[in-house]
């Protein structure tokens, strides 16, 4: 991997917050753990701090509608590079971008984010259009 990405650009996060799409999203997660968590994990291995904050995450999801739809770990490259990219790869669907932005700007949720951070030696977030039914 060439470049690590924790964290959204300020283009990033202004396109997300000036969409006025009121679609279902489905957020995917492609994420490679630490070998040794840092920050507030410090001590434990960075896919624990990862369960960590998968733990915590669940009532800021449930309380703007959000879900998991499937978490996999990854096995074996198919098509691409022979090493393996990412650990896993989760999808979590929400019933918009504004429900997303609520949760992530959520006070309480940024202080359980930090779980996230000492977790991962990189990250993308893709933000895609559900064409699953909702609940």
């Amino acid at each position: 991997m060439s470049e690590t990405t924790l964290e959204p650009e300020a283009s990033q996060v202004a396109k997300l917050t000036e969409s006025t799409d009121e679609n279902p999203i489905v957020m995917v997660n492609l994420l490679k753990f630490r070998e040794h968590a840092g920050g507030i994990d410090e001590g434990i291995s960075g896919a624990e701090a990862y369960g960590k904050y998968s733990m915590e995450v669940q009532r800021f999801l449930e309380g703007v509608g959000g879900k998991v739809l499937t978490a996999v770990a990854t096995a074996d490259s198919i098509i691409g590079p022979e090493e393996a990219e990412w650990d896993m790869t989760i999808l979590v669907q929400y019933p918009n971008r504004q429900a997303f932005l609520k949760m992530v700007t959520d006070p309480e949720y940024l202080a359980i984010a930090g779980h996230r951070t000492a977790a991962l030696a990189d990250s993308r977030l893709i933000l895609s259009n559900s064409v699953l039914p909702q609940d």
